[in-house]
Order: C-alpha cells, then sequence, then structure tokens
C-alpha cells in the first residue's frame, strides 16, 4: 500500500467516524431534550438542551484527540480511555432513561443503537487509526533501510572505483620512477661534473624551500600573536561593556528607589493631616484623593481627609484604576 491508498483510508476512516458521531449527536439531543424538560422546572425549561450538548461535547473532544494522537503514535493513558467510556456511557443512559423509566423496552433497544454505535465506532476507529500508523510507520522503516542499502551499495561501487584508480596510479607512479632512475643512473654514468652540478642545484633549492618553509612559520606564529592580542582587547571591552550596563541599571535602580521613597513620603504628607472639616480647594483635594488611592485607602476615608463627598472621590478613584489599567495593558504590549 502507498502514502496515497494509505491517505485515502485515512480519509474514509476520519469520514465515516465523523458522520457517525454527528449523526448520534444530532439523535442525542432530539432524544434527551424532551426528558431533560419534563424533569426540569417549568421557568428553566429552556436549559434542557444544554446537558445533551455537554455529554456530546466531550465525545468531540475524545474522537478529535484520539485522531491527534493516533496521527502522532501516542497514547493518552487511562484518562483519555475513562473520559471515552464515561461520555458514552451517559449518552446511553440519558438515550434509554425515558423508556426505561416507562419500561419499553422497545424503546430501550430502539434508543440504545445510536449510543452502542457511537462507543464501538470510537473504539473501533481509534483501533484502526493506531494500526494504520503503526504500517505506516514499518513501511516507512522498510522504505528507509531500502535507501539505506542502495546508498551502501553506492558506497561501495564508489570505495572500488577509488581503489582501482588509487593501484592504476600507483602503477603508473611505480613505473615513472623507474623511468627516472634509469635516465638518473644513464645521466651518472655520463658525467660526473653534472652529478654534482645537479646536486649542488638541489641543496640550493633545499635550502630555498627551508628558508620560505621558515618565513611562513615566522609569519603564521606573528599572525596568531595578533589573533590573540585582538581577542584579549575584545574580551576587555566586552568586560568594560558588562561592568558600565551593569553600573547603569544600578544608578537606574537607585533613581527608582529614591523617587518611590520621595513619592511615599509624599503622599505621607499630605494623608497626615486627618479629616477635616471643610473642603480643601480642588487641587490640594485631588492629591489628598490620589495619595489615598495609592495607599489603598477606602473612598469613605479619603473623602473625610480632602472634605469632598464621597460620590466625587468615587469618580477620581475610577480615573485612578482607568489609568492604572491603561499604564499595565501599555506595560504588557
Amino acid at each position: 500500500m502507498n502514502g496515497v491508498q494509505t491517505r485515502s483510508a485515512e480519509r474514509a476512516l476520519s469520514g465515516g467516524t465523523w458522520l457517525i458521531v454527528c449523526g448520534a449527536m444530532l439523535y442525542s439531543i432530539l432524544t434527551v431534550t424532551p426528558l431533560m424538560a419534563k424533569h426540569t422546572a417549568d421557568e428553566w425549561a429552556w436549559t434542557a438542551p444544554i446537558l445533551p450538548l455537554v455529554v456530546d461535547a466531550a465525545v468531540v473532544i475524545v474522537v478529535k484527540l484520539d485522531d491527534v494522537l493516533a496521527r502522532l503514535g501516542g497514547h493518552g493513558g487511562r484518562w483519555p480511555i475513562t473520559l471515552r467510556w464515561m461520555t458514552g456511557l451517559m449518552t446511553l443512559a440519558l438515550n434509554t432513561a425515558d423508556s426505561a423509566l416507562r419500561k419499553d423496552l422497545v424503546g430501550v433497544a430502539v434508543h440504545s443503537v445510536a449510543p452502542l454505535l457511537l462507543i464501538v465506532t470510537a473504539e473501533t476507529s481509534l483501533a484502526y487509526r493506531r494500526a494504520i500508523a503503526h504500517a505506516v510507520a514499518a513501511l516507512e522503516a522498510e522504505q528507509r533501510a531500502e535507501r539505506e542499502r542502495r546508498e551502501q551499495a553506492a558506497r561501495e561501487r564508489a570505495e572500488r572505483a577509488r581503489a582501482e584508480a588509487r593501484e592504476e596510479r600507483e602503477h603508473a607512479a611505480m613505473l615513472a620512477r623507474e623511468q627516472r632512475e634509469h635516465e638518473a643512473r644513464i645521466a651518472r654514468e655520463q658525467t660526473e661534473r653534472e652529478e654534482a652540478a645537479r646536486q649542488a642545484e638541489r641543496a640550493e633549492r633545499e635550502a630555498r624551500e627551508r628558508a620560505e618553509r621558515e618565513g611562513r612559520e615566522r609569519r603564521e606564529r606573528e599572525r596568531e600573536q595578533q589573533q590573540r592580542e585582538r581577542e584579549r582587547i575584545e574580551r576587555e571591552a566586552a568586560q568594560r561593556r558588562e561592568r558600565e550596563r551593569l553600573e547603569r541599571e544600578q544608578e537606574a535602580r537607585r533613581q527608582q528607589q529614591e523617587r518611590a521613597e520621595c513619592e511615599r513620603r509624599e503622599r505621607a504628607a499630605l494623608l497626615s493631616g486627618g479629616p477635616v472639616s471643610e473642603k480643601l480647594p480642588e487641587d490640594r483635594a485631588r492629591a489628598v484623593v490620589q495619595a489615598a488611592f495609592a495607599e489603598g485607602l477606602a473612598v469613605r476615608a479619603a473623602a473625610e481627609l480632602c472634605g469632598w463627598s464621597v460620590g466625587w472621590v468615587s469618580t477620581r478613584y475610577a480615573e485612578h484604576r482607568e489609568g492604572a489599567g491603561l499604564v499595565l495593558e501599555g506595560a504588557s504590549s
């Protein structure tokens, strides 16, 4: 089975499951609502559909989450099983209760079809989804193993090709080396002077290469030393910036504490006068109300401190609460 067939089977299973769930929900609502209406006070009769809706909503949650967990290859534990069976049994009990109370066995049998079908469908669809997930995982594992085998065979072929190419290069190098040795032997036999010249030239070339190598090593050491020096300077700069940042933060906290202490003293000074017998000027009254709001005093206590009415003080408290809400909203955004 390929991926297209698997997805087609999953769509058919999902569509059939949701068709049965929706049909059972509609049938349950139509069946249970009259029963709930008969057992509910007349003024609350409009709440009769709520209970079947709640139970059916739990059924929808269970079916949907079981679908997701099955696709991910997970397992929710005992609580999803408990909820699934509890909602199914509740649906069965609610659908058959009216017929059972009237001792109508045929009605009990007829009204138990949809709940029982819902319970069995939920369990069966979960088993099918898990089986499909396991089958898909096994198929993917088999395909992955096949890809790994093909890649391994390709690596082995490439390794053999590289080994053959290496052997050919080594053979060609050996032939070339033998040819060079033969030519060198002939050249040595021809003249000792040319050999001496070649040795002198070789010694000069080696000395030049050694000097170049030493120069490269010296330049490399100098570059490494410069790199270490730059890293040291950067570390010191980073440490200095971190110290400056901490100092700025400490200074900001200190200033904030000083402002808070200053505001606290001002509020204490405004509230220290005690109740007044006459209205304070509006500006001072507003300052007293703001201090009382900040200290959490009651509206009546603030009214006694400023001499204004409780309604006026309540209005100022509402303004301060709205302002505090806007500040919190701006801080959170």
